[in-house]
């Protein structure tokens, strides 16, 4: 299990690394005579046409945020989609703690951040922005801590996370569509209906698949409905088993799994990122950072996250639902827990959604949102750091 998960953490590390690189070249670009050329690459028109039937014209931002997240989604899909039938999520003793811990991670930073924009109709739209953690960065993090935290807790964060995952896809879906197209709803109902086909009759072709999964995404960006969340859809239409002969076993979703996880770390993410993380320094004053809408945002990530996985996990714990992870101490699930406000990637994400169109608001925010993603990743490492307990899991 040891040998399993460090490999695992090594390439996040990477992958991780390679995230911090992007942001740090795009706010360069941003603040410095580039500034023309980047913002005209991101607004540079690509269309694709297929006969009268199928025009889609969209800016290369729109096209990474829209199209390629989706292959994220798909991954994140696979994962959950995994963790649900075999892995860590597979019995009700596995998933009660972090299920719940998650639950509360999610709770209180929109219950904070409406507190501070209470009345504020505009700024609240963001009030999932400060929910969501990004397991990417968190994993830097475990990485380096290395063998000064039990593997358990490792576990609990990672499952924690893929909790966190299947919130932020409910809260896209429900919050962040715009006006439904019945439609273009009715095409992706049997878009689904043909890819549960699919798999009912064990088709393992994976080509298949992505044909109806293009028509879905396609269905589904005209609905009104994110289109990202065809990844989702997609990923758990595809087998997880299937039986090519009496003495191999091969899985569609696994090996899908495995090419999309390469494509995702290493191109999709750090496009999305360098894409969106272009932020003007000349707005970052002391007067902005002090609005209530950048502080509904720090405040969620550094301190409504760590309240609401810690104290969720304390009264779990408490009340016999669940137990500690093994080796773990309560200072171990609050350094956890602070480490679940490093929001980054997904907390972006979810911003050009609630602000889309708004470009100096959404600025201010991913400023706030590295704010309360340092802090938390800051605190959180000194405090694991300085645990005392080895790993001996």
């Amino acid at each position: 299990m040891k040998t399993i998960i460090a490999k695992y953490l090594n390439k996040e590390l990477f992958s991780g690394v390679l995230l911090i690189s992007m942001i740090l070249l795009a706010i360069s670009l941003k603040n410095s005579t580039f500034e023309p050329s980047y913002n005209n690459f991101l607004n540079t028109q690509i269309s694709i046409e297929f006969s009268n039937l199928f025009l889609i014209k969209r800016t290369v931002i729109q096209w990474v945020n829209n199209g390629l997240m989706s292959i994220f989604f798909l991954l994140i899909g696979l994962e959950i989609k995994r963790e649900l039938l075999t892995g860590h999520l597979s019995s009700a003793s596995k998933v009660a703690l972090p299920a719940i811990a998650a639950l509360g991670g999610m709770i209180f930073p929109a219950i904070l951040f409406i507190f501070f924009n209470f009345g504020d109709q505009i700024a609240l739209k963001g009030w999932a922005i400060p929910t969501a953690t990004d397991i990417a960065f968190v994993l830097i993090l475990l990485t380096i801590l290395g063998n000064k935290i039990p593997t358990s807790l490792k576990i609990f964060l990672m499952t924690l996370a893929v909790f966190d995952d299947i919130g932020a896809i409910l809260i896209i879906a429900l919050f962040y569509s715009s006006e439904l197209s019945l439609s273009s709803l009715v095409f992706a109902f049997f878009s689904i209906v043909i890819l549960f086909l699919l798999n009912y009759f064990e088709v393992k072709k994976l080509g298949f698949y992505f044909l109806v999964g293009i028509f879905l995404w396609f269905f589904i960006l005209n609905s009104g409905i994110h289109a990202t969340l065809a990844g989702i859809i997609l990923a758990f239409a595809v087998p997880l088993k299937s039986k090519t002969n009496q003495n191999k076993e091969t899985s569609p979703s696994k090996i899908l799994e495995h090419h999309s996880r390469f494509w995702v770390n290493y191109y999709i993410l750090p496009l999305f990122i360098f894409l969106n993380t272009g932020i003007d320094l000349s707005e970052l004053t002391l007067k902005n950072l002090t609005t209530n809408l950048s502080l509904g945002i720090i405040f969620g990530l550094f301190i409504g996250k760590q309240l609401g996985v810690f104290l969720f996990t304390y009264f779990c714990v408490k009340l016999k639902i669940s137990k500690l992870p093994a080796l773990s101490n309560w200072m171990h699930i609050y350094g956890a827990a602070i480490l679940t406000g490093v929001g980054f990637t997904m907390c972006i994400f979810v911003d050009t959604l609630a602000f889309e169109g708004y470009n100096y608001i959404s600025d201010l925010n991913k400023i706030a949102i590295f704010i309360g993603s340092i802090l938390s990743a800051m605190i959180g490492f000194i405090i694991l750091k300085n645990s005392n307990i080895k790993n001996n899991s």
